[in-house]
């Protein structure tokens, strides 16, 4: 247990367990990788994970472009709902390898539309790696291709996601017990 901003924090996933994990996805993602491979980093949560991942591709020997999208699915509710996009890649994705980074797989609606809509613009294939995979939680047909953790069932900050935008900058993933 940790205390931050006067809240206690148990802690579900060290940044020790995290490094090794995101080792392990990025070497299991350079067997794979093709050429030409474009990452999509889904904004906010996954900026952490991201880039610690591309950072551990490239010791892997994967020079991926790297590309950053944010997609809303909440709107001024907590219930997910339709998905928009509120900034958009930039890249052409038609004729190439993409790899969707996320930090948590729940529902899968957001991660589903992602995937569809980079298929839809020309995307060879879309390939899903996620931090976090809560598996009783779906709505959509997706699964992760690439997954660190199986996240048992509680609500989860640190290592870029918040609640309230807060505790984003924990080195951990844990959840807020008071």
């Amino acid at each position: 247990m940790i205390t931050v901003r006067g809240k206690t924090i148990d802690v579900l996933f060290s940044a020790e367990e995290i490094g090794v994990e995101v080792g392990r996805l990025a070497r299991e993602i350079a067997a794979s990788a093709a050429e030409d491979l474009v990452v999509v980093s889904v904004l906010k949560g996954a900026f952490v994970f991201a880039a610690d991942l591309i950072r551990a591709m490239h010791h892997a020997g994967v020079a991926p472009q790297v590309e950053f999208i944010s997609l809303s699915s909440y709107g001024a509710g907590t219930v997910g709902g339709e998905v928009n996009i509120l900034r958009d890649i930039d890249a052409d994705v038609a004729g190439r390898p993409v790899l969707l980074v996320d930090d948590i797989l729940e529902s899968g609606r957001t991660l589903a539309f992602a995937r569809d809509l980079l298929l839809s613009r020309g995307a060879t294939r879309v390939d899903l790696a996620v931090l976090l995979d809560k598996e009783g939680h779906r709505k959509a047909e997706i699964e992760a291709d690439f997954v660190g953790f199986s996240c048992p069932d509680y609500f989860v900050v640190g290592y870029g996601m918040d609640v309230g935008h807060a505790f984003r900058e924990l080195p951990f993933i844990g959840r807020v017990l008071d």
